[in-house]
């Protein structure tokens, strides 16, 4: 009978005042974004080491990738795996090249255009609102990290992803794992190790060739 009263309680607790953990949700997201935006101005580069985790029901067992990675701004970047097979992607302004088959194959793409609408799309006054607008939202407050689990309401993102998991560390707001889960069945787990920041950049490392 306790247990039932209890059940009860909480019921209607959640009934009269759904409000309560939305604002708190809703200020926690406040926070990291705010948070993000700040780490964004502090950091101008960085580079470090990157792990993907990708499972699908068409896979025997998970495929691991091991690699490094820099950035420089939002502009500039380049991934490459050296195992199990080298992958390198390197994107810089308006032009992202992947290369595989050990150097042999280079797919060369022109696509500033959609980068920026989608930098755009998040880096205004109204990003968050239009982050809370296209995905629900689920935000967490762990002891070393912030999870935030974004599932699309949006059709322009429902038809890509079922959902992103993004976990950023608390101490300086930088990225430490994403989760996408596509629609096409694969799920990819990055786990992401940063080794340096705002150090110099060897020449030739965001090098790409450009559409003829």
């Amino acid at each position: 009978m306790r247990t039932a009263r209890t059940t009860a309680a909480l019921l209607l607790a959640v009934l009269e005042f759904p409000a309560i953990g939305w604002a708190q949700q809703t200020e926690l997201m406040k926070r990291i974004w705010a948070g993000v935006q700040q780490a964004q101005q502090k950091y101008s580069s960085g580079c470090g080491a990157i792990t993907e985790t990708r499972t699908s029901k068409l896979l025997a067992k998970p495929m691991v990738f091991h690699g490094k990675f820099c950035a420089d701004g939002m502009t500039r970047f380049a991934l490459e795996y050296t195992e199990p097979d080298p992958i390198r992607i390197r994107y810089n302004q308006d032009y992202l090249n992947v290369t595989t088959g050990g150097g042999k194959h280079t797919e060369v793409m022109e696509v500033g255009g959609n980068v920026r609408r989608t930098q755009s799309f998040f880096s205004k006054e109204n990003s968050l609102d239009n982050l809370q607008r296209n995905f629900a939202i689920d935000v967490r407050e762990g002891d070393r990290l912030f999870e935030m689990k974004l599932t699309p309401r949006s059709e322009r993102f429902r038809s890509r992803v079922n959902y992103v998991v993004v976990k950023l560390a608390k101490e300086n707001f930088l990225l430490r794992s994403l989760e996408v889960d596509g629609k096409s069945g694969v799920n990819s787990v990055f786990t992401i190790e940063l080794t340096s920041f705002n150090a110099a950049i060897a020449p030739g490392t965001f090098e790409v060739i450009k559409p003829k």
